[in-house]
Protein backbone atom coordinates (compact mmCIF):
# COMPACT_ATOMS: atom_id res chain seq x y z
CA UNK A 1 0.00 0.00 0.00
CA UNK A 2 1.61 3.27 -1.14
CA UNK A 3 -0.19 5.45 1.42
CA UNK A 4 -1.40 4.33 4.85
CA UNK A 5 -5.01 4.87 5.84
CA UNK A 6 -5.45 6.38 9.31
CA UNK A 7 -8.48 6.79 11.53
CA UNK A 8 -7.64 10.52 11.65
CA UNK A 9 -8.17 10.64 7.87
CA UNK A 10 -11.61 9.04 8.24
CA UNK A 11 -12.55 11.54 10.97
CA UNK A 12 -11.32 14.40 8.79
CA UNK A 13 -13.48 13.11 5.95
CA UNK A 14 -16.44 13.04 8.33
CA UNK A 15 -15.87 16.71 9.20
CA UNK A 16 -15.57 17.73 5.54
CA UNK A 17 -18.73 15.81 4.61
CA UNK A 18 -20.74 16.98 7.62
CA UNK A 19 -22.85 19.46 5.63
CA UNK A 20 -22.47 17.77 2.24
CA UNK A 21 -23.87 14.23 2.55
CA UNK A 22 -27.16 13.01 3.89
CA UNK A 23 -26.62 11.16 7.17
CA UNK A 24 -29.10 8.37 6.50
CA UNK A 25 -30.60 7.01 9.71
CA UNK A 26 -30.77 3.26 10.32
CA UNK A 27 -34.06 1.53 9.53
CA UNK A 28 -35.13 -1.33 11.75
CA UNK A 29 -35.10 -3.76 13.22
CA UNK A 30 -36.72 -5.37 10.18
CA UNK A 31 -38.00 -8.90 9.65
CA UNK A 32 -35.99 -9.60 6.52
CA UNK A 33 -34.48 -12.58 8.35
CA UNK A 34 -36.57 -13.89 11.26
CA UNK A 35 -33.49 -15.35 12.97
CA UNK A 36 -31.57 -12.06 13.11
CA UNK A 37 -32.09 -8.47 14.19
CA UNK A 38 -31.55 -6.78 10.82
CA UNK A 39 -31.11 -3.02 10.46
CA UNK A 40 -30.64 -1.21 7.15
CA UNK A 41 -28.25 1.66 6.42
CA UNK A 42 -30.08 3.23 3.43
CA UNK A 43 -27.37 4.92 1.38
CA UNK A 44 -29.77 4.56 -1.55
CA UNK A 45 -31.35 7.70 -0.05
CA UNK A 46 -28.08 9.65 -0.42
CA UNK A 47 -28.23 12.86 -2.51
CA UNK A 48 -26.92 11.11 -5.63
CA UNK A 49 -28.71 7.87 -4.82
CA UNK A 50 -25.58 6.06 -3.59
CA UNK A 51 -22.74 6.14 -1.05
CA UNK A 52 -20.16 7.01 -3.73
CA UNK A 53 -20.71 10.73 -3.15
CA UNK A 54 -18.78 10.46 0.13
CA UNK A 55 -15.46 9.27 -1.23
CA UNK A 56 -15.59 11.29 -4.44
CA UNK A 57 -16.42 14.57 -2.72
CA UNK A 58 -13.79 14.11 -0.03
CA UNK A 59 -11.06 13.29 -2.56
CA UNK A 60 -11.93 16.35 -4.66
CA UNK A 61 -12.04 18.59 -1.58
CA UNK A 62 -8.44 17.64 -0.77
CA UNK A 63 -6.98 18.56 -4.18
CA UNK A 64 -4.52 21.43 -4.40
CA UNK A 65 -5.53 24.66 -6.20
CA UNK A 66 -3.25 23.64 -9.12
CA UNK A 67 -4.92 20.21 -9.36
CA UNK A 68 -8.38 21.75 -9.30
CA UNK A 69 -7.45 23.97 -12.28
CA UNK A 70 -6.53 20.88 -14.33
CA UNK A 71 -9.98 19.34 -13.91
CA UNK A 72 -10.80 15.77 -12.91
CA UNK A 73 -11.54 12.54 -14.74
CA UNK A 74 -13.12 9.33 -13.51
CA UNK A 75 -14.48 6.04 -14.75
CA UNK A 76 -17.60 4.47 -13.35
CA UNK A 77 -20.54 2.13 -13.84
CA UNK A 78 -22.66 5.11 -12.81
CA UNK A 79 -22.73 5.89 -9.09
CA UNK A 80 -19.13 7.08 -8.72
CA UNK A 81 -19.73 9.15 -11.84
CA UNK A 82 -22.55 11.02 -10.13
CA UNK A 83 -20.48 11.49 -6.98
CA UNK A 84 -17.57 12.98 -8.96
CA UNK A 85 -19.90 15.17 -11.03
CA UNK A 86 -21.58 16.47 -7.89
CA UNK A 87 -18.28 17.06 -6.09
CA UNK A 88 -16.58 18.74 -9.05
CA UNK A 89 -19.51 20.98 -9.95
CA UNK A 90 -19.95 22.00 -6.29
CA UNK A 91 -16.30 23.08 -6.22
CA UNK A 92 -16.35 24.79 -9.64
CA UNK A 93 -14.14 22.13 -11.26
CA UNK A 94 -14.41 20.61 -14.77
CA UNK A 95 -15.16 16.87 -14.79
CA UNK A 96 -15.04 14.21 -17.51
CA UNK A 97 -16.53 10.80 -16.78
CA UNK A 98 -15.85 7.61 -18.76
CA UNK A 99 -18.76 5.18 -18.45
CA UNK A 100 -19.08 1.61 -19.81
CA UNK A 101 -21.54 1.39 -22.69
CA UNK A 102 -23.81 -0.90 -20.67
CA UNK A 103 -24.33 1.58 -17.83
CA UNK A 104 -28.04 2.20 -17.11
CA UNK A 105 -29.42 5.18 -19.03
CA UNK A 106 -30.73 6.68 -15.79
CA UNK A 107 -27.18 6.85 -14.38
CA UNK A 108 -25.74 8.32 -17.58
CA UNK A 109 -28.33 11.08 -17.75
CA UNK A 110 -28.04 11.81 -14.02
CA UNK A 111 -24.28 12.27 -14.46
CA UNK A 112 -24.86 14.80 -17.24
CA UNK A 113 -27.46 16.66 -15.19
CA UNK A 114 -24.93 17.04 -12.38
CA UNK A 115 -22.62 18.94 -14.71
CA UNK A 116 -20.08 16.41 -16.00
CA UNK A 117 -19.05 15.71 -19.57
CA UNK A 118 -19.67 12.03 -20.41
CA UNK A 119 -17.55 9.68 -22.55
CA UNK A 120 -19.22 6.32 -23.32
CA UNK A 121 -16.76 3.40 -23.72
CA UNK A 122 -17.58 -0.05 -25.21
CA UNK A 123 -17.23 -2.90 -22.70
CA UNK A 124 -17.41 -2.99 -18.89
CA UNK A 125 -15.94 -0.91 -16.07
CA UNK A 126 -12.35 -2.04 -16.68
CA UNK A 127 -12.53 -0.90 -20.30
CA UNK A 128 -13.83 2.50 -19.18
CA UNK A 129 -10.95 2.69 -16.71
CA UNK A 130 -8.35 2.07 -19.42
CA UNK A 131 -9.86 4.86 -21.53
CA UNK A 132 -9.87 7.22 -18.54
CA UNK A 133 -6.19 6.51 -17.87
CA UNK A 134 -5.39 7.22 -21.51
CA UNK A 135 -7.27 10.54 -21.48
CA UNK A 136 -5.71 11.51 -18.16
CA UNK A 137 -2.22 11.11 -19.65
CA UNK A 138 -3.18 13.04 -22.79
CA UNK A 139 -4.97 15.96 -21.11
CA UNK A 140 -3.40 16.15 -17.64
CA UNK A 141 -6.63 15.65 -15.68
CA UNK A 142 -6.54 14.46 -12.05
CA UNK A 143 -7.82 10.89 -11.75
CA UNK A 144 -10.53 10.31 -9.14
CA UNK A 145 -10.36 6.52 -8.75
CA UNK A 146 -13.70 4.92 -7.80
CA UNK A 147 -12.23 2.69 -5.09
CA UNK A 148 -8.44 2.28 -4.98
CA UNK A 149 -7.52 5.67 -3.51
CA UNK A 150 -6.86 6.24 0.21
CA UNK A 151 -8.87 9.46 0.40
CA UNK A 152 -11.81 7.90 -1.47
CA UNK A 153 -11.63 4.92 0.90
CA UNK A 154 -11.54 7.29 3.89
CA UNK A 155 -14.66 9.04 2.62
CA UNK A 156 -16.53 5.73 2.37
CA UNK A 157 -15.30 4.84 5.86
CA UNK A 158 -17.45 7.63 7.31
CA UNK A 159 -20.41 5.26 6.97
CA UNK A 160 -18.77 3.03 9.58
CA UNK A 161 -18.49 5.95 12.00
CA UNK A 162 -22.19 6.74 11.56
CA UNK A 163 -23.24 3.13 12.18
CA UNK A 164 -21.19 2.89 15.39
CA UNK A 165 -22.54 6.23 16.61
CA UNK A 166 -26.16 5.24 16.03
CA UNK A 167 -25.95 1.54 16.98
CA UNK A 168 -22.97 1.12 19.36
CA UNK A 169 -23.84 -2.50 20.16
CA UNK A 170 -23.89 -3.63 16.51
CA UNK A 171 -22.44 -7.13 16.15
CA UNK A 172 -22.16 -7.58 12.37
CA UNK A 173 -22.18 -5.39 9.27
CA UNK A 174 -22.90 -6.79 5.80
CA UNK A 175 -21.46 -4.78 2.91
CA UNK A 176 -21.61 -4.98 -0.92
CA UNK A 177 -18.26 -5.33 -2.72
CA UNK A 178 -17.24 -4.31 -6.22
CA UNK A 179 -13.71 -2.96 -6.28
CA UNK A 180 -13.71 -2.87 -2.48
CA UNK A 181 -13.51 0.84 -1.61
CA UNK A 182 -16.67 0.82 0.49
CA UNK A 183 -15.92 -2.26 2.57
CA UNK A 184 -12.23 -1.35 2.92
CA UNK A 185 -13.01 2.03 4.43
CA UNK A 186 -15.91 0.83 6.54
CA UNK A 187 -14.08 -2.26 7.83
CA UNK A 188 -10.98 -0.23 8.69
CA UNK A 189 -12.97 2.40 10.62
CA UNK A 190 -15.18 -0.10 12.47
CA UNK A 191 -12.43 -2.61 13.32
CA UNK A 192 -10.11 0.19 14.49
CA UNK A 193 -12.74 1.46 16.93
CA UNK A 194 -14.53 -1.80 17.76
CA UNK A 195 -12.53 -4.90 16.70
CA UNK A 196 -15.20 -7.40 17.79
CA UNK A 197 -17.71 -6.34 15.13
CA UNK A 198 -17.86 -8.86 12.28
CA UNK A 199 -17.57 -7.44 8.75
CA UNK A 200 -18.98 -9.57 5.93
CA UNK A 201 -18.63 -8.69 2.26
CA UNK A 202 -21.01 -9.75 -0.51
CA UNK A 203 -20.43 -10.04 -4.24
CA UNK A 204 -22.60 -11.17 -7.12
CA UNK A 205 -21.82 -14.77 -8.16
CA UNK A 206 -21.23 -13.45 -11.69
CA UNK A 207 -18.49 -11.04 -10.56
CA UNK A 208 -16.64 -12.58 -7.59
CA UNK A 209 -13.27 -10.84 -8.01
CA UNK A 210 -12.64 -10.00 -4.33
CA UNK A 211 -14.04 -13.33 -3.11
CA UNK A 212 -11.69 -15.23 -5.43
CA UNK A 213 -8.75 -12.96 -4.62
CA UNK A 214 -9.07 -13.50 -0.87
CA UNK A 215 -9.38 -17.26 -1.38
CA UNK A 216 -6.21 -17.38 -3.47
CA UNK A 217 -4.28 -14.87 -1.37
CA UNK A 218 -3.55 -12.61 -4.33
CA UNK A 219 -5.46 -10.22 -6.57
CA UNK A 220 -7.33 -12.15 -9.24
CA UNK A 221 -8.32 -10.71 -12.62
CA UNK A 222 -11.50 -12.32 -13.95
CA UNK A 223 -11.78 -12.87 -17.70
CA UNK A 224 -15.42 -11.85 -17.75
CA UNK A 225 -18.13 -10.60 -15.38
CA UNK A 226 -21.89 -10.48 -15.76
CA UNK A 227 -24.54 -9.56 -13.22
CA UNK A 228 -27.69 -7.49 -12.72
CA UNK A 229 -25.67 -5.74 -9.99
CA UNK A 230 -23.87 -3.49 -12.48
CA UNK A 231 -22.52 -1.25 -9.71
CA UNK A 232 -20.26 -4.06 -8.46
CA UNK A 233 -19.42 -5.60 -11.83
CA UNK A 234 -15.62 -5.34 -11.44
CA UNK A 235 -13.04 -7.76 -12.86
CA UNK A 236 -10.25 -7.06 -10.36
CA UNK A 237 -10.08 -5.50 -6.86
CA UNK A 238 -7.75 -2.62 -6.09
CA UNK A 239 -4.27 -2.91 -4.56
CA UNK A 240 -5.18 -0.89 -1.48
CA UNK A 241 -8.66 -2.35 -1.09
CA UNK A 242 -7.38 -5.93 -1.36
CA UNK A 243 -4.79 -5.34 1.38
CA UNK A 244 -7.36 -3.71 3.67
CA UNK A 245 -9.90 -6.50 3.06
CA UNK A 246 -7.27 -9.14 3.84
CA UNK A 247 -6.65 -7.45 7.17
CA UNK A 248 -10.09 -6.26 8.28
CA UNK A 249 -12.85 -8.28 6.52
CA UNK A 250 -13.98 -11.52 8.19
CA UNK A 251 -15.53 -13.25 5.17
CA UNK A 252 -16.72 -12.60 1.62
CA UNK A 253 -19.66 -14.53 0.13
CA UNK A 254 -21.59 -14.49 -3.14
CA UNK A 255 -25.29 -14.36 -4.02
CA UNK A 256 -27.12 -15.44 -7.16
CA UNK A 257 -29.08 -13.30 -9.58
CA UNK A 258 -32.36 -14.77 -8.30
CA UNK A 259 -31.37 -14.00 -4.70
CA UNK A 260 -30.54 -10.41 -5.63
CA UNK A 261 -33.90 -10.06 -7.38
CA UNK A 262 -35.72 -11.45 -4.33
CA UNK A 263 -33.90 -8.95 -2.10
CA UNK A 264 -34.84 -6.01 -4.33
CA UNK A 265 -38.47 -7.18 -4.22
CA UNK A 266 -38.39 -7.59 -0.42
CA UNK A 267 -36.99 -4.08 0.06
CA UNK A 268 -39.73 -2.61 -2.14
CA UNK A 269 -42.58 -4.53 -0.55
CA UNK A 270 -41.56 -4.60 3.09
CA UNK A 271 -39.44 -1.46 3.53
CA UNK A 272 -40.69 0.78 0.69
CA UNK A 273 -37.08 1.19 -0.47
CA UNK A 274 -35.88 1.00 -4.07
CA UNK A 275 -32.42 -0.58 -4.30
CA UNK A 276 -30.30 -1.36 -7.33
CA UNK A 277 -28.77 -4.81 -7.67
CA UNK A 278 -25.45 -3.79 -6.11
CA UNK A 279 -27.28 -2.14 -3.23
CA UNK A 280 -29.37 -5.21 -2.47
CA UNK A 281 -26.67 -7.91 -2.34
CA UNK A 282 -26.12 -7.37 1.39
CA UNK A 283 -29.82 -7.95 2.05
CA UNK A 284 -29.79 -11.00 -0.23
CA UNK A 285 -26.95 -12.50 1.80
CA UNK A 286 -28.88 -11.92 5.03
CA UNK A 287 -32.20 -13.21 3.67
CA UNK A 288 -30.74 -16.43 2.28
CA UNK A 289 -28.41 -17.17 5.20
CA UNK A 290 -25.18 -16.70 3.26
CA UNK A 291 -23.52 -15.03 6.26
CA UNK A 292 -23.39 -16.30 9.89
CA UNK A 293 -25.57 -13.65 11.55
CA UNK A 294 -28.13 -15.80 13.37
CA UNK A 295 -29.10 -14.10 16.62
CA UNK A 296 -26.83 -11.11 15.91
CA UNK A 297 -27.66 -7.41 15.78
CA UNK A 298 -26.77 -6.82 12.14
CA UNK A 299 -26.64 -3.84 9.78
CA UNK A 300 -27.05 -4.46 6.04
CA UNK A 301 -25.71 -1.59 3.95
CA UNK A 302 -28.06 -0.74 1.06
CA UNK A 303 -25.38 1.01 -0.95
CA UNK A 304 -27.40 2.47 -3.84
CA UNK A 305 -30.80 2.86 -5.45
CA UNK A 306 -30.04 3.96 -9.00
CA UNK A 307 -31.74 1.11 -10.84
CA UNK A 308 -33.02 1.65 -14.37
CA UNK A 309 -36.83 1.46 -14.37
CA UNK A 310 -36.87 -0.75 -17.46
CA UNK A 311 -34.65 -3.26 -15.65
CA UNK A 312 -36.67 -3.00 -12.44
CA UNK A 313 -39.69 -4.65 -14.05
CA UNK A 314 -37.64 -7.71 -15.07
CA UNK A 315 -35.97 -7.90 -11.68
CA UNK A 316 -39.31 -7.83 -9.85
CA UNK A 317 -40.60 -10.68 -12.03
CA UNK A 318 -37.49 -12.76 -11.19
CA UNK A 319 -37.98 -11.94 -7.53
CA UNK A 320 -41.60 -13.11 -7.64
CA UNK A 321 -40.53 -16.44 -9.15
CA UNK A 322 -37.69 -16.91 -6.65
CA UNK A 323 -40.00 -16.36 -3.66
CA UNK A 324 -42.80 -18.57 -4.99
CA UNK A 325 -45.12 -15.68 -5.74
CA UNK A 326 -45.32 -16.46 -9.43
CA UNK A 327 -45.04 -19.81 -11.16
CA UNK A 328 -45.80 -21.57 -14.45
CA UNK A 329 -47.36 -25.04 -14.54
CA UNK A 330 -47.26 -27.31 -17.59
CA UNK A 331 -50.21 -29.72 -17.62
CA UNK A 332 -50.62 -32.62 -20.05
CA UNK A 333 -54.37 -33.18 -20.47
CA UNK A 334 -56.89 -34.60 -22.90
CA UNK A 335 -57.81 -32.16 -25.66
CA UNK A 336 -61.56 -32.40 -25.11
CA UNK A 337 -64.32 -30.03 -23.90
CA UNK A 338 -64.31 -29.30 -20.16
CA UNK A 339 -60.79 -30.51 -19.42
CA UNK A 340 -59.24 -27.04 -19.23
CA UNK A 341 -62.07 -25.57 -17.18
CA UNK A 342 -61.74 -28.47 -14.75
CA UNK A 343 -58.03 -27.85 -14.21
CA UNK A 344 -58.64 -24.11 -13.80
CA UNK A 345 -61.35 -24.82 -11.25
CA UNK A 346 -58.92 -26.89 -9.14
CA UNK A 347 -56.39 -24.06 -9.23
CA UNK A 348 -59.08 -21.56 -8.23
CA UNK A 349 -60.22 -23.72 -5.32
CA UNK A 350 -56.65 -23.73 -4.01
CA UNK A 351 -56.42 -19.93 -4.14
CA UNK A 352 -54.17 -19.64 -7.19
CA UNK A 353 -54.76 -16.61 -9.41
CA UNK A 354 -54.39 -17.47 -13.12
CA UNK A 355 -52.54 -14.84 -15.15
CA UNK A 356 -52.37 -16.53 -18.55
CA UNK A 357 -53.20 -19.81 -20.30
CA UNK A 358 -51.49 -21.06 -23.46
CA UNK A 359 -52.54 -24.18 -25.43
CA UNK A 360 -49.72 -26.11 -27.12
CA UNK A 361 -51.51 -28.71 -29.27
CA UNK A 362 -48.83 -29.70 -31.77
CA UNK A 363 -45.92 -30.64 -29.53
CA UNK A 364 -43.72 -33.47 -30.81
CA UNK A 365 -43.87 -36.58 -28.65
CA UNK A 366 -47.34 -35.98 -27.21
CA UNK A 367 -50.47 -37.94 -28.24
CA UNK A 368 -52.56 -36.35 -31.01
CA UNK A 369 -55.63 -36.32 -28.74
CA UNK A 370 -53.86 -34.40 -25.95
CA UNK A 371 -52.49 -30.91 -25.41
CA UNK A 372 -49.92 -29.25 -23.21
CA UNK A 373 -51.41 -26.37 -21.25
CA UNK A 374 -49.02 -23.72 -19.92
CA UNK A 375 -50.63 -21.85 -17.03
CA UNK A 376 -48.96 -18.87 -15.34
CA UNK A 377 -50.37 -18.05 -11.94
CA UNK A 378 -49.84 -15.97 -8.82
CA UNK A 379 -49.25 -17.91 -5.63
CA UNK A 380 -48.43 -17.11 -1.99
CA UNK A 381 -45.13 -18.99 -1.60
CA UNK A 382 -43.32 -22.23 -2.48
CA UNK A 383 -45.56 -24.29 -0.19
CA UNK A 384 -48.64 -22.92 -1.94
CA UNK A 385 -47.22 -23.94 -5.33
CA UNK A 386 -46.76 -27.49 -4.06
CA UNK A 387 -50.31 -27.46 -2.67
CA UNK A 388 -51.71 -26.49 -6.09
CA UNK A 389 -49.64 -29.13 -7.87
CA UNK A 390 -50.76 -31.82 -5.44
CA UNK A 391 -54.42 -30.86 -5.81
CA UNK A 392 -54.15 -31.11 -9.61
CA UNK A 393 -52.48 -34.52 -9.30
CA UNK A 394 -55.15 -35.74 -6.88
CA UNK A 395 -57.81 -34.60 -9.35
CA UNK A 396 -56.26 -36.81 -12.05
CA UNK A 397 -54.28 -34.18 -13.97
CA UNK A 398 -50.71 -34.84 -15.11
CA UNK A 399 -48.49 -31.93 -14.11
CA UNK A 400 -45.36 -32.23 -16.26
Amino acid sequence: MTEQLTIEEVYNASRVLQDVVRHSRLIGPTKLNPDSEIYLKPENLQHTGAFKLRGAYYKISQLTPEEKKRGVIACSAGNHAQGVAFGATSNGIYSLICLPAGAPISKVEATRRLGAEVCMVPGVYDDAYERAVQLQKEKGYVMIHPFDDIKVIAGQGTIGLEILEELPDVEAIVVPIGGGGLIAGLAFAVKTLKPDVKIYGVQAAGAPSMEQSLKQGKRVHLDSVATVADGICVKEPGVNTFELCQKYVDEVVTVTEDEIAAAILALIERQKLVAEGAGAVSVAAAMFNKVPIKGKKTVCLVSGGNIDVTRLNRVITRGLVKTGRNTTLLIDLSDSPGELSGACAVIGEQGGNILSVVHERNVAGTPIASALIRIELETRNADHIQQVRQALTDAGYHVV
